[in-house]
């Protein structure tokens, strides 16, 4: 019954904080959830580099190179794009691709096909993100288990069983919240790049040579050296960015100075140490090329680093497979999804959400990457697709908002444009060589999502066309109704137009025959901002004759509540006490015309969804025993 309406720099000490939080402690606390993902990398990038699919040999010349690609790589997409460009694009202080895309429709209602365009790869860019959450836990926790074959070989067969376990206890345990396991995300992250820069640092001090690495021309003779083979070998060494995305994603929940601080001065100096550690055990055995990540460690440092390998690794997951949670509530919000139950886990962070139907499907599909996959090396051929696919995306909808927003000139625009996308490309090429090797994976998922999120809402438009088809105008209905009977009481009707008169007065009145005396025709809007200031949640107006309309507004990253707009209404001069209220709400039943507005397999996928969608009573809060729910058939 909600309907969708399609915002400088983000604040300086974190959104998500009251501004008394130290800006340490907010670093700490980023470290954990923002750089999770991208410090997990070293376990298997390097190595995915010499020994994966498209390996090159381990020569002095090839190290050299390959680590002053992971070098630049990290400067350019991290330290350059991500930090110094991409994050200036906040909505509201929110970022990542949903919150991009909304800035799209924020300045300006009207339509074009370049904005339509870039809305939609907006939402592919976003439906990409699940293949991702699926095969971030499958390949860190894998990667991090397969340490076990360090200690002893004999150890293979238990590394499959393990990993099974671990992923099975982190999905089951979702329900609970992040909010306690939170709390230590940032010391354990913290430990985890201390003690990797260590182990990196031991391994340069070796072979300091290894540090020539830093100059470009290294990397640049790798490929010219290497041709095609050069060129594939990117897609691994992308590996080591991958995880960005989530600079930007999370910036609401701490602001621009704590993550830049955290990288810095923590994750960056900590992963370019273990990277050159690595290279360095390179140049000195080249046999160790089969796992250089734990090939570092001192034999009596072993048994610690797994374990602290495999606990890194479960916190990385849990950042990805909440920042899917709480994309899935913003599609919900933004009318990209169907209602599904989103269960609030903390009463003090709003991001904090689980959605149980998402945790199953997540489960169900990343043990069957492991079980399918079977080691962190095949997965990693599966690896990279879709974040680069993301991060492209990403690069096109900022040129176009920062020149909406910040009023860059063509020269500024096309600068930024060419150098993003020259990188961005060259990862995206290299890694389109992995899709026979299971990168289709994430690209039928994200396939698969985009399809359901287009036919929802194409499906809802025409729905709403439909339904409102031969409603009159709310003015014409109070005009007709001036002699209705009217019985005591209060009733507030759900409408996702508030111009035309909602269904289930319609209805009630073909039926009926009678009013009550207070009649409320209520809508939920959700804006395209991530939260609305609390004065402009509700806005009330007397209709006249006991009819009142009442719109109340939600930002995609808010669940929408009727007892709590009916108590702000209160405030604007409608007294509706909850007790006592009747609700009246209207459930369609879909009907496929003999010339369906879609094609006729979209239009049953549609049917399907809205049968299981989660009921209006339910997701925004009504209580039920107080709910009429009045059918409608239409026809589509």
């Amino acid at each position: 019954m909600a309907s969708d309406r399609n915002g400088g720099e983000a604040p300086e000490d974190g959104a998500g904080a009251d501004g008394r939080t130290p800006l340490a402690l907010l670093a700490l606390a980023a470290l954990g959830v923002v750089y999770g993902d991208i410090g997990t990398s070293p376990l298997y990038a390097v190595r995915e580099c010499f020994t994966g699919e498209f390996g090159v040999a381990v020569t002095d010349r090839n190290v050299l190179g390959v680590l002053s690609l992971i070098f630049w790589a990290l400067v350019a997409v991290v330290s350059t794009k991500y930090l110094g460009f991409v994050l200036r694009a906040d909505n509201q202080g929110e970022g990542g691709v949903i919150a991009l895309s909304a800035l799209l429709g924020a300045r300006s209602r009207e339509v074009s096909r370049v904005r339509g365009f870039l809305l939609g790869i907006g939402v592919f860019a976003a439906a990409l993100l699940y293949g991702d959450g699926m095969i971030t836990p499958s390949i860190s926790v894998l990667s991090a288990v397969e340490g076990l074959r360090a200690l002893d070989p004999s150890f293979e067969r238990y590394v499959l069983p393990i990993t099974v376990v671990i992923l099975t206890l982190l999905f089951a345990v979702q329900h609970k919240g992040t909010a306690r396991i939170g709390a230590v995300f940032g010391p354990i992250t913290l430990v985890w790049f201390v003690s990797i820069g260590a182990l990196g640092l031991r391994g340069i001090l070796v072979e300091p040579s290894v540090l020539a690495a830093v100059a470009p021309w290294h990397g640049a003779r790798f490929l010219l050296e290497n041709g095609s083979v050069g060129f594939l070998v990117l897609g691994a060494v992308f590996l080591v960015v991958t995880g960005a995305e989530a600079l930007y994603a999370d910036m609401g929940h701490f602001g621009l100075r704590p993550i830049r601080l955290a990288w810095w001065l923590v994750a960056m100096p900590g992963l370019l140490l273990s990277y050159f550690g690595q290279g360095a055990l390179l140049l000195a055995d080249p046999a160790a090329a089969n796992d250089p990540f734990y090939r570092l460690a001192p034999s009596w440092a072993l048994v610690p680093l797994l374990v602290l390998a495999t606990v890194a690794t479960i916190v990385a997951s849990q950042a990805v497979i909440s920042g899917t949670f709480s994309l899935t509530r913003q599609a919900i919000q933004l009318g990209y999804c169907p209602r599904l139950t989103v269960v609030q886990t903390s009463s003090t962070e709003i991001g904090q959400v689980y959605v149980p139907a998402v945790n199953w499907l997540l489960l169900v599909s990343t043990l069957a990457l492991v079980i399918g996959f079977r080691s962190s090396t095949s997965l990693a051929a599966a690896y990279g697709v879709a974040v680069t696919t993301t991060m492209t995306i990403t690069t096109l909808l900022f040129v176009r908002v920062a020149r909406e927003r910040f009023g860059w000139n063509r020269y500024q625009l096309g600068a930024v444009l060419v150098a993003f996308l020259v990188v961005d490309l060259a990862f995206l090429g290299a890694n389109l060589s992995k899709i026979l090797h299971g990168a289709w994976f994430p690209l039928v998922i994200g396939g698969a999502v985009f399809l359901v999120f287009q036919t929802w809402r194409r499906g809802r438009w025409i729905l709403a066309t439909e339904v409102g088809r031969n409603r009159p105008h709310v003015d014409d209905l109070i005009r007709t109704t001036l002699d209705v009977e009217r019985v005591e009481g209060r009733a507030v009707h759900l409408t996702s137009d508030p111009d035309l008169a909602p269904a289930s007065v319609l209805h009630a009145l073909r039926h009926i025959g009678v009013l009550h005396e207070t009649t409320v025709f209520l809508t939920l809007v959700t804006e395209p901002v991530p939260r609305v200031e609390r004065e402009e949640r509700v806005e009330v107006e007397d209709l006249g004759n006991g009819f009142h309309g009442v719109v109340g507004h939600f930002g995609y990253f808010e669940s929408p509540n009727v007892p709590y707009v009916l108590a702000l209404a209160r405030e604007k001069g409608l007294d509706l006490p909850l007790e006592g209220t009747s609700f009246f709400l209207s459930r369609e039943r879909i009907r496929i015309a003999r010339k369906p507005h879609m094609a006729a397999w979209r239009e049953r996928l549609f049917s399907f969804l809205s049968r299981n969608a989660l009921g209006a009573t339910a997701y925004f809060a009504i209580p039920p025993d107080q709910v009429v729910e009045i059918g409608t058939q239409v026809e589509m």
